[in-house]
């Protein structure tokens, strides 16, 4: 009789861990606590953006605001050009003869500085940008500053002119003319 005890007791237990494995199968299947990847676009690493200090003076604002353009061309981020970028901004490639307006190459408005960022700077896929000396002038809610610039391969000497205007107490870029230097 013990011995026909231990047998029933044998399968019960069998029966519980049959049931018990069922469950701790299903409630496993049925659980969202499957870490996930953060979520990102087009293969490209999350941008880490530069704090900017509060600007002390219109000079610094416009220094800044060159800076940051720059920096937002190396992380490609569309956006952030928008918010520096007058609407009706204006960007003309001199071609290298500052002088001869003829051959200059024109994006007026944003849809189109959007378009040239995307299709043409972009893909040339700068992981360096600086503008080591900028000279600014400023004139009540207008500006304008010229630069050097290091991008990518490209290192060129005072080839950079900017326009700038001030509303609602922040700078915009309004125009900026490159390649004025002559090759």
């Amino acid at each position: 009789m013990f011995f026909q005890h231990r047998v029933e007791a044998k399968k019960v237990s069998k029966k519980l861990l049959a049931a018990a494995s069922l469950l701790l199968i299903f409630a496993s299947a049925c659980s969202s606590a499957v870490p996930t990847a953060p979520a990102v676009q087009n293969n490209q690493v999350p941008r880490q953006r530069t704090a900017t200090a509060v600007p002390a003076t219109d000079e610094e604002a416009i220094r800044q605001l060159i800076n940051a353009e720059c920096e937002a061309v190396v992380q490609q981020d569309v956006d952030r050009l928008q918010s520096m970028w007058a609407p009706n901004g204006v960007v003309m490639d001199a071609n290298h003869t500052k002088d001869n307006t003829g051959d200059d190459v024109t994006w007026k408005d944003w849809p189109a500085l959007r378009d040239r960022y995307v299709n043409i700077i972009f893909p040339s896929n700068p992981t360096f940008c600086e503008h080591p000396d900028i000279q600014v002038n400023i004139n009540g809610n207008t500006a304008t500053a010229t630069s050097s610039v290091k991008i990518g391969t490209t290192n060129c000497k005072d080839c950079n002119a900017w326009t700038f205007a001030k509303d609602g107490g922040a700078w915009r870029i309004t125009s900026l003319t490159y390649n004025l230097n002559p090759q």
